[in-house]
């Protein structure tokens, strides 16, 4: 599938779980969960760790995956964004002559999607969208709250507190699956995108690391499952 580039964007810095990327989650580092994934949908010429962090580097080629290069450091600061990572990435691969229509981001920190629900994100794009974003059902709209201007907490949406059943279905970003139209994205960014489809993933493959108690549950979800 050379039309697509898989990108897997991991910094060497993180607050809520220091050296996460590479933390070992049953048996292999956790950026190694994406790059199996990644492994299954093309070929390792196709793959780009996009990384600031040398031991990110040493772990991934020591998984027998070359990484293209080593991140500028303008795109590993806190400011920096996914659009910057993701442009920077589409620009190195276009100098070196290949021309990509699609990027697969995955992102290390979403172990616990599988190979077939990646597919199947890839089986929706058109033409006409700007990406295909993996989403799950969200209950906080029925729980969501703040102060109100006596300073009592009044919830935001489920003005009745009729419970979840009664209000529309929602649905949050995960984390874990976004197939993104290259030109689109050159052309409006990904804070530009209006023509957005979801693809719905089930909770328990939703987890997105972020801190240890993150960490404990998908390493719990994966030892049963195994």
């Amino acid at each position: 599938m050379d039309s697509l580039l898989v990108v897997i964007p991991a910094r060497g810095g993180s607050k809520g779980l220091p050296g996460k990327n590479i933390r070992n989650l049953c048996g292999k580092p956790l950026i190694c969960h994406s790059i199996d994934v990644a492994r299954a949908i093309t070929s390792d010429d196709n793959i780009c760790v996009s990384t600031d962090s040398r031991e990110i580097i040493d772990v991934v080629e020591q998984y027998n995956l070359k990484v293209p290069f080593l991140r500028p450091a303008e795109f590993a600061t806190d400011s920096a964004t996914t659009n910057d990572v993701l442009l920077h990435a589409i620009s190195y691969y276009e100098n070196h002559g290949r021309h990509y229509k699609q990027i697969l981001l995955l992102q290390p920190t979403s172990p616990l999607r599988t190979v077939n629900q990646v597919r199947e994100a890839i089986s929706m794009c058109r033409d006409d969208i700007d990406m295909v974003v993996s989403v799950t059902k969200s209950h906080a709209p029925s729980v969501l709250c703040m102060d109100n201007e006596e300073g009592f907490v009044e919830l935001v949406y489920n003005k009745q507190a009729l419970g979840r059943q009664n209000l529309p279905v929602s649905y949050e970003f995960n984390g874990a699956i976004y197939v993104i139209n290259v030109q689109n994205l050159k052309e409006k960014g990904l804070g530009g995108f209006t023509r957005r489809v979801k693809y719905v993933m089930p909770k328990e493959s939703s987890i997105d690391i972020d801190d240890i108690y993150d960490f404990m549950l998908a390493e719990n979800i994966l030892k049963n499952a195994n």
